[in-house]
């Protein structure tokens, strides 16, 4: 385990390499570089659709009674990363169909209800993504031409309000794997947070056991959040994803979807 945090400490210090350069897709104006609200402002601006997200069950855009779950998880998952210094949460689950894109949209836009806070969300199931169908966002670019380095992140993510910004899959990827472990993606990946110094990013990837995408990715992560869903995920499935989540990065926590709790007492 201290080896393990040796190194994530290691990958922090690397990530600060960048700090001292120009914000990635930012410009001068004729009073200097570019300010960070600046830079935030020139995203692409996106509206989201209430009665849409409802039926993907992304229910964190305001606040009210069934957001309340995913607000707690909210806190608990800030508080955590503040505490150990970290930025970048991923979500994971052992098997599909468990609730992680559900889980990373409702946490983004979660955050984003925190208007002191900046929030990035990627979407990294690149063999099957979903936040673009979720949020009913059509990206001109893909998110892997911006890993690739093809296209500026500036020119390709989108806004959500003034504190959230989203970089999605309008495909599937033939190589995805060979995407997540090039270490031009880890060079990417640096240079967005350097740039728009987010305060958590989140990375919605692919099932740990379906694939070895995550496996090719978590070394870039501080910690990791998995999804589990009763009467679906198997305990063994879990226990197999927590140990290979755990030789990698820190386990934040797991998250338990669709429990159906029965009370024997009447109101």
């Amino acid at each position: 385990m201290e080896k393990l945090q040796a190194a994530l400490n290691k990958a922090r210090e690397t990530r600060t390499t960048g700090d001292a350069r120009m914000p990635s897709g930012s410009s001068k104006k004729a009073g200097g570089p570019i300010g960070l609200d600046d830079l935030w402002q020139e995203l692409e601006p996106f509206e989201v659709q209430d009665d849409h997200l409802e039926m993907h069950r992304v229910v964190t855009r305001a606040a009210n009674p069934a957001a309340t779950p995913f607000d707690i998880l909210r806190t608990k998952v800030l508080l955590q990363m503040r505490q150990n210094g970290w930025k970048r949460l991923a979500i994971t689950s052992p098997m599909p169909q468990s609730g992680k894109t559900t889980t990373s949209c409702n946490l983004a836009l979660g955050l984003g209800r925190q208007k002191d806070l900046r929030a990035i969300l990627l979407d990294l199931d690149l063999r099957d993504p979903s936040v673009s169908s979720f949020l009913r966002a059509d990206p001109k670019h893909s998110i892997g031409d911006v890993l690739s380095g093809k296209v500026a992140f500036a020119d390709q993510a989108l806004r959500i309000g003034d504190n959230v910004a989203c970089s999605m899959a309008n495909r599937q990827e033939k190589d995805p794997t060979q995407l997540l472990l090039a270490e031009e993606t880890a060079a990417v990946i640096d240079q967005i947070e350097s740039s728009y110094q987010p305060d958590v990013m989140i990375f919605d990837l692919p099932s740990m056991l379906v694939n070895d995408d995550t496996r090719a990715f978590l070394k870039n992560i501080d910690c990791a959040l998995l999804v589990i869903r009763a009467d679906y995920t198997k305990y063994g499935q879990f226990d197999n994803c927590e140990r290979e989540v755990a030789e990698q990065t820190n386990v934040l926590g797991a998250v338990l979807n669709a429990y159906a709790h029965k009370s024997d007492q009447k109101d």
